[in-house]
């Protein structure tokens, strides 16, 4: 089979470890079955849980999933902040933890509708260079704010000095943002569901198993299959009908 063949096609559910980059658990899925191989969405190399990967003409889909909502868990270190709000980068400030009923209040504020700055590590351009090369050069530069639907935010454990948070947000939310609200940064970060896709359905990039894409986007709401043309919908279901499926 070439590179960057069409085939197989199907999406994975994958359970991305602490330490390698996103694209370099879509290359690993790339080299085991040769196809074109995309994502809907990344995780900073810290983070863990769940990827959902494309796999050969199921890359036409892509916008059908990168725009669902996610679900984390995260540990906030409340006495501390970093540059990037999360471990790898540099310390900035220490503090005093916020009292119990100050971290609610501040948690209750940001559930909603919430406007905040994109984390200076991170992919968007700024001027026409990807912001984290900006940072890492040391130029200070004023990042843009967004708008996040944060649809629920709830502590699991609260110990003082950290908290652990449970969060369901819009696509586009950045967790890092959220812990530098906080006053704090991130020391874990793990992706739980994307949409219907759970961690539970994952495996490790080397086990996984690609996912009929007729079933995957059976289980899409139809807000999210509008972002592909029916046409290239129609055509990529023909194509994996007559390929047999999926296989890894």
């Amino acid at each position: 089979m070439p590179p960057r063949s069409l085939k197989p096609i199907g999406v994975a559910l994958v359970d991305k470890p602490a330490g390698p980059s996103s694209f370099a658990i879509v290359a690993a899925l790339r080299r085991r079955t040769r196809a074109r191989t995309g994502h809907a969405g990344t995780l900073d190399p810290f983070a863990t849980g769940l990827l959902v990967l494309l796999s050969g003409a199921a890359t036409r889909l892509a916008p059908c999933f990168v725009g669902l909502d996610k679900r984390y868990v995260t540990d906030v270190e409340l006495t501390s902040t970093t540059s990037t709000g999360d471990p790898e980068g540099e310390p900035v400030e220490q503090h005093a933890a916020p009292s119990e009923s100050a971290l609610e209040e501040a948690l209750e504020r940001l559930r909603g509708g919430v406007e905040l700055p994109i984390p200076a590590a991170s992919a968007v351009k700024i001027g026409g260079e990807r912001a984290y090369k900006l940072a890492r050069r040391g130029v200070a530069v004023e990042m843009p704010l967004r708008r996040s639907l944060v649809h629920s935010l709830e502590v699991i454990t609260y110990s003082g000095d950290s908290v652990r948070l449970a969060l369901h947000v819009s696509s586009g939310t950045y967790v890092r943002a959220i812990a530098q609200a906080l006053q704090g940064h991130c020391t874990t970060l793990r992706r739980t569901a994307i949409g219907p896709f759970g961690i539970d359905e994952s495996t490790g990039v080397d086990d996984a198993v690609l996912l009929p894409v007729q079933d995957a986007l059976m289980r899409l709401p139809p807000e999210a299959l509008e972002r592909v043309p029916a046409a290239i919908r129609a055509g990529v279901l023909a194509m994996a009908e007559r390929s047999g499926g999926a296989a890894a």
